[in-house]
């Protein structure tokens, strides 16, 4: 049976343990909703958690409701450059940065004008640097309640704190911080490197228990 999944920024580790573990078809014709992993992602930095946030235009609606597909992003801000920046800051000393800078670096150079075509990218790419074949199948309408899948679309709910067994790893700034569970793929991959794709098969999701 199929996994039901949001497409995220950089989306995290529980995010994509139950991409590795799992038939996955594309959330994508919900509407979009604030606060969530749809523009956010979280990493570590020297500080603790620190999130990186995509800026996107509002529509001036009275429903204010708007679908996630219809999204766009305000690149009359430089967020793509301040999120390489951050993200170099905080990881260029980690094991395996240099390893796979060739492959992020592109997402923050390209100009991308939907939220969703961008997110796609962002696994697209971390798919790759896992050697996995990159989920392709997509909701044709919006169902509120599943009957054919499994309903992970809280997964992308950055207000849900999500109860799964994660092992720890060693982080950039573990002697200054404790560690940060469940943040972006992106310190997963940089600080496990070709261990990362052993690692999400091993957490324990209790997708079952959700």
């Amino acid at each position: 049976m199929q996994l039901l999944l949001h497409p995220g920024y950089f989306l995290n580790i529980a995010n994509f343990a139950a991409i590795v573990q799992n038939d996955i078809c594309w959330e994508t014709k919900d509407n979009y909703q604030k606060q969530t992993f749809r523009n956010r992602c979280y990493i570590s930095t020297d500080t603790g958690k620190h999130m990186l946030n995509i800026p996107i235009k509002h529509i001036g609606n009275n429903s204010n409701k708007q679908l996630y597909a219809n999204v766009a992003i305000d690149n009359n801000y430089q967020w793509q450059r301040q999120h390489w920046r951050t993200l170099q800051t905080a990881y260029r000393t980690s094991p395996f940065f240099e390893f796979y800078e060739d492959d992020i670096a592109p997402l923050y150079k390209e100009t991308f004008p939907s939220l969703m075509e961008f997110n796609l990218k962002t696994i697209e790419t971390i798919c790759e640097c896992l050697q996995i074949e990159m989920p392709t199948d997509k909701t044709i309408i919006y169902e509120p309640t599943v009957i054919d899948k499994i309903d992970g679309r809280h997964f992308i709910n950055s207000k849900i704190k999500l109860e799964f067994d994660q092992p720890e790893y060693v982080q950039v700034f573990n002697d200054r911080n404790p560690f940060i569970s469940n943040l972006s793929i992106l310190d997963l991959l940089f600080n496990e490197g070709t261990n990362t794709l052993s690692y999400l098969k091993n957490v324990n999701l209790r997708l079952h228990h959700a």
